[in-house]
């Protein structure tokens, strides 16, 4: 497992590091989005900002990208291998509002918006809120 997340990391033109394997590690482990502090908590001895810095620098080579979904904790989830982060990869996210979970919908991609001359599409960014699976499920 060690080598394949390496070799993700080297694919993006990232220098795998300790911090950087482990982050990599969580995140491909978890099933919904994670922020900051949930990344905090799954590591006893990790630096905040190393941590940030960690994430900032996954974000700008495209490894994972970034969810607002209306609590004010960004949240960061990883990319598909062929995703460049541009307007016709972008999906749709499901927040549930029971277990504060975000979730990819990675089969609901966002169409291309027509927008009026000299409006230059950058991002495009679709929240879906309700309950998940498992919280509906609860009585």
């Amino acid at each position: 497992m060690q080598d394949n997340l390496e070799e993700i990391l080297l694919s993006r033109k990232i220098h795998p590091t300790a911090m950087r394997l482990l982050v990599l590690d969580e995140l491909s482990k978890s099933e919904s989005a994670l922020s900051l502090n949930d990344l905090e908590g799954h590591f006893e001895r990790a630096d905040r900002v190393t941590l940030y810095r960690t994430l900032k620098t996954f974000e700008k080579h495209k490894l994972v990208h970034r969810i607002e979904d209306g609590t004010g904790a960004l949240k960061y989830a990883l990319c598909e291998a062929s995703c460049d982060c541009a307007p016709q990869d972008l999906h749709a996210h499901f927040h549930c509002n029971k277990c504060q979970s975000t979730f990819c919908l990675k089969d609901y991609h966002l169409s291309q918006m027509k927008t009026p001359n000299n409006f230059q599409v950058e991002e495009i960014s679709l929240v879906i809120k309700g309950l998940c699976e498992q919280c509906s499920h609860v009585n």
